[in-house]
């Protein structure tokens, strides 16, 4: 390492001589007017890192034309030997940075400056096909998989973090082949982390992902925070967070418009998912707000063959969106949802406030198995409001299958002008109500007794968030 004087700390050496300041001065200089480092800058993370580096010391150009995926890897692989002294950070400096995928490291942050962009390239050539999730079985496209734009496995301790800089997967391109059938495989992510342990995902914007925006998979202690997540209504497949077959998840205060689910909840598809058997499970999410005319603000399933479980969501804000809270599932999927506890929630422009369906018919190949019925029980929901909404609920069970436990309290929702007459479609459930206006279906035991469904509260997870800074004036030897 080489350092410039540590403004910080006390100088360890004592009196130090004015020749000798000037010429650390001087020297800290000429390291402020490279154009490898950029000012100073704070940010809170999980953990801060004792030695650091900028994109452009590793020869990146920040053109929007010129190729960085090489200035990415060769980065990550020289900071990758501070794993044990410390951890290493790599700062994306202001301008446009094209590149196919690269893969992180344990011990490692990555910082995208508030006027950086790190821009997808739009070139299969650069995404590596990867392994099938074992989960899947299958690409959820079909065929294989894409490496996603920014991709880690079996890391511990890594934060992706920024100045809310921007990472850009110009998915039109993408987008375009797939509504035309000219993939075979599944379209990158913009972020997927795997097999991994505390990881923190926070203070970005990401734009037009070619599918997914973030998919922590088969993942623990996993933190996702202040995101903003955009991509057109109409986009296919555009997720925004993905938790799946995950423990231990907080998502919180974060914005997504998007052609898909804002947040979908998964565990794995069909047989592979139950064989693979690892569940999602305590996980919470709160201050959402999502847009999502055609999708769910937060989806279970439908792929959640290794079961959900313990899920909590508070203070939620649905604008404009098809459902609040979706539950999706199907014959053969088996698995599980339960202990599923929401409140608090507002929805303004709503077609469905709550929506179970228990029909959906995909499948990763033929060898799905027609007697493996999930099961769906204990889902609780409280303390909402909605307005100009079209449905009030559809809740469709599977025959033989009924989806259970279902407690509704202390909702009101207001109706569009033109609703529809019958307000609660219920099938195959059965539950409990109270002080639900408009009146629920039978199958949900409307009550004259008031009563609050449950709402235990959720896990306190003590995650200490440090102030990070780097002072400019510092860098690793190369």
């Amino acid at each position: 390492m080489e350092f410039c004087l540590n403004l910080r700390k006390p100088h360890a050496m004592g009196i130090v001589s004015a020749v000798l300041v000037l010429g650390l001065l001087n020297f800290c200089l000429a390291e402020w007017q490279t154009p490898s480092v950029v000012e100073p800058i704070e940010y809170q993370a999980i953990k801060c890192r004792k030695h650091s580096a900028a994109l452009t010391d590793f020869g990146g150009i920040g053109d929007g034309k010129t190729m960085n995926t090489a200035a990415f890897i060769s980065a990550i692989e020289h900071l990758s030997q501070f794993a044990d002294d410390g951890g290493a950070e790599l700062i994306v400096p202001p301008g446009n940075w094209l590149t196919g995928s690269f893969n992180l490291t344990s011990h490692f942050t990555l910082y995208v400056h508030k006027d950086a962009v790190i821009l997808g390239a739009q070139d299969e050539s650069v995404y590596p096909l990867i392994e099938v999730l074992p989960s899947y079985g299958v690409g959820r496209d079909g065929g294989g998989r894409y490496a996603s734009l920014i991709f880690g496995t079996n890391l511990t301790d890594v934060v992706i973090t920024g100045g809310n800089g921007t990472l850009n997967g110009q998915g039109q391109y993408w987008w375009d082949k797939f509504r035309a059938k000219k993939y075979n495989d599944t379209r990158p992510y913009l972020i997927e982390i795997m097999y991994s342990d505390h990881v923190e995902i926070s203070n970005l914007t990401l734009i037009d992902s070619p599918s997914w925006n973030v998919h922590p998979v088969y993942s623990s202690n996993v933190l996702v925070h202040d995101l903003t997540i955009l991509a057109p209504i109409d986009s296919p497949n555009t997720d925004g967070i993905n938790p799946d077959s995950c423990r231990k998840v907080r998502i919180e205060d974060c914005f997504i418009v998007s052609g898909d689910d804002c947040i979908a909840v998964k565990s794995g598809w069909d047989q592979y998912g139950y064989n693979f058997g690892m569940p999602t499970q305590d996980l919470i999410i709160r201050r959402l707000t999502c847009i999502s005319p055609d999708s769910a603000t937060i989806a279970l399933g439908s792929e959640m063959s290794g079961g959900i479980k313990n899920v909590w969501a508070e203070d939620i804000t649905a604008i404009n969106t098809q459902s609040g809270i979706r539950i999706k599932t199907g014959i053969g999927r088996g698995g599980y949802v339960k202990d599923i506890y929401v409140r608090r929630m507002t929805m303004k422009t709503m077609k469905y406030v709550f929506w179970m369906t228990g029909n959906y018919g995909s499948h990763p190949d033929p060898g799905w198995d027609p007697n493996a019925l999930p099961v769906i029980k204990n889902i609780n929901y409280k303390d909402m409001v909605a307005e100009n909404v079209t449905y009030s609920a559809r809740l469709d069970g599977i025959p033989n299958d009924p989806f259970t436990g279902i407690c509704i309290s202390n909702v009101t929702i207001g109706l569009t002008e033109k609703p529809k007459d019958l307000q609660w479609n219920c099938t195959d459930v059965a539950g409990a109500t109270s002080q639900v206006i408009p009146k629920p279906c039978d199958l949900l035991a409307p009550s004259n007794e008031v009563f609050n469904c449950s709402f235990p509260h959720p896990p306190h997870w003590h995650v200490k968030r440090k102030t990070c800074t780097n002072r400019g004036c510092r860098k690793v030897e190369l």
